[in-house]
């Protein structure tokens, strides 16, 4: 494995700029989840931030083991996968969750249903 000081000058910087953009993408998502005020809100933040930031990083992943290995390596798409089917999933069930013990408790908050009869 080639140490980031031994690649090419372009992927260097390509590779670097990948991670520092998915660090920062990545905390803006958990500083999202800390800072706002209601469940509804922080599932939002993070959920995107942090799916866009790993994807960011995962990039910079793809770059240096393909330079670094003189081949295309795809290994971390699969990761990708995983994380766009997972995520919004996850995301769905906590809301929906939440969503049915905020009705069932009678928050204020939260709109209810008219199903038409």
């Amino acid at each position: 494995m080639t140490p980031l000081a031994e690649l090419p000058l372009w992927a260097s910087i390509l590779v670097s700029a990948l991670l520092l953009l998915g660090a920062l993408l990545a905390f803006t998502g958990s500083f999202g989840l800390l800072h706002l005020n209601s469940f509804y809100k922080r599932v939002h933040a993070p959920t995107l931030g942090t799916t866009l930031g790993a994807f960011c990083i995962l990039a910079g992943s793809i770059a240096y083991f393909s330079v670094s290995q003189s081949r295309p390596v795809l290994h971390e798409v699969l990761i990708g996968v995983f994380l766009s089917l997972t995520t919004p999933i996850t995301l769905m069930l906590l809301v929906r969750a939440a969503l049915y013990r905020d009705r069932e408790e009678g928050s204020p908050d939260v709109p209810h249903l008219d199903l038409p009869e």
